[in-house]
């Protein structure tokens, strides 16, 4: 996980919070690991939009990403997901 990479995806992306969770987050991924990453937009996205981002991160970091709202975050998880949450950026900070 290159996180240069992942502080120069948020400005480019309109991203204002980006946070790691799940086995990178906790230092035990494996090859074949996704990288989960539960992110907050300074503006509203399309799912395509989603999709798009998601997929040119995953080309530029050469592993699979998946990208979480907090609203699209099951209500179970959101707390397990939150306690294990690696900030990455914050542009309120």
């Amino acid at each position: 996980m290159d996180e240069k990479k992942l502080k120069n995806a948020c400005k480019t992306y309109g991203i204002a919070f980006l946070g790691v969770f799940g086995s990178y987050a906790r230092g035990d991924q494996t090859p074949a690991s996704d990288l989960d990453l539960l992110v907050k937009f300074t503006q509203r996205k399309s799912l395509l939009d989603m999709v798009r981002i998601e997929r040119e991160m995953s080309d530029s970091l050469g592993l699979k990403v998946d990208l979480l709202t907090e609203s699209s975050v099951s209500p179970y998880l959101k707390d397990r997901i939150k306690h294990g949450l690696k900030v990455i950026y914050d542009s309120q900070k």
